[in-house]
């Protein structure tokens, strides 16, 4: 048995739009969008009548995405959580970028949270914690040369 790779990581949305627009902003880019429906997709996921929107983000040169779905059956009768950094669970998802100076100014001038002011760990690297649409938590890790 053998992991060869991550291929995608799933991100469910109410706002599908705003949350691709967070992370084309960021960089990433559009590889396929697509809708989904019927009864294959039920047994997949485990749910009854699901109908979906998605969007596959990646970055230019990458092979793992990020995938948006927005569910528009069934909904989920909860509001959209606020998880902080150390709720249980998959939590946030980390960018290796470069120039995180510039990354984090424009997010804030776009209005998005930013958890603390960018940190340096030791001599390796700058860090800092945003939270994009609908409680996203993204890391910045931007390696110090």
């Amino acid at each position: 048995m053998k992991i060869n790779k991550i291929d995608h990581v799933s991100i469910n949305v109410n706002d599908l739009s705003a949350a691709k627009a967070f992370f084309l902003d960021l960089g990433l880019e559009v590889k396929a969008e697509w809708e989904l429906d019927g009864e294959q997709l039920d047994r997949v996921v485990g749910l009854h009548n699901v109908k979906t929107a998605c969007v596959g983000l990646g970055m230019p040169d990458g092979e793992a995405w990020v995938e948006l779905v927005k569910f528009y059956t069934p909904s989920d009768e909860k509001d959209i959580e606020r998880p902080f950094a150390n709720t249980l669970g998959i939590r946030h998802i980390c960018f290796a970028v470069e120039n995180i100076e510039s990354i984090v100014a424009k997010l804030k001038k776009n209005g998005t949270e930013i958890f603390s002011e960018i940190q340096q760990y030791e001599e390796s690297y700058k860090l800092c914690y945003v939270r994009g649409p609908e409680g996203i938590i993204l890391e910045l890790a931007e390696k110090i040369k």
